[in-house]
């Protein structure tokens, strides 16, 4: 079972949650970080993401499948990541999926983890399984959307 984490102050007064919801923080993946059950693969894998963002180590671990879970895990070196894109979820019974695609600075520039994940759910809560991730580098048109998130056009926020 979760516990509640021990979440800095900064991050609950978080107005767009990481994850990409247009939600605030407060509304959208605080909850699960701080107990609640994630009613879905996908609002599992959002909050994961999230996780990542605020390197939540210990949620990550606890919504890791046991048989798959890192004994350690170390975020210290964990890219600038920026935004999340869900491509495809879905689930059927008590098995699930995620296809996403993660942006993260890199240097000047933007990189990318595409990953379809499978999660399983075990007494009523989600689990991450695995995925097959694939990386590469991101480089956006001028006119295209910004990969931070913002909505904005590239060449008029991050470029």
């Amino acid at each position: 079972m979760y516990n509640s984490y021990n979440l800095m102050p900064e991050y609950t007064t978080i107005t767009n949650c990481p994850c990409g919801s247009q939600r605030n923080y407060a509304d959208c993946c605080q909850r699960y970080h701080e107990g609640i059950i994630a009613p879905t693969p996908e609002a599992l894998m959002r909050s994961r993401f999230t996780g990542f963002v605020l390197k939540l180590e210990d949620y990550l671990r606890a919504s890791w499948h046991k048989s798959t879970r890192p004994t350690e895990l170390d975020l210290n070196d964990s890219p600038d990541w920026v935004s999340l894109r869900i491509l495809d979820s879905g689930e059927t019974g008590d098995t699930g999926h995620v296809h996403f695609q993660a942006i993260y600075r890199m240097g000047s520039g933007w990189g990318y983890l595409q990953e379809n994940s499978e999660f399983v759910r075990e007494d009523g809560r989600w689990y991450y399984l695995k995925g097959q991730p694939e990386e590469g580098i991101l480089k956006p048109g001028r006119n295209e959307p910004c990969p931070c998130g913002s909505g904005r056009k590239f060449k008029a926020c991050c470029l």
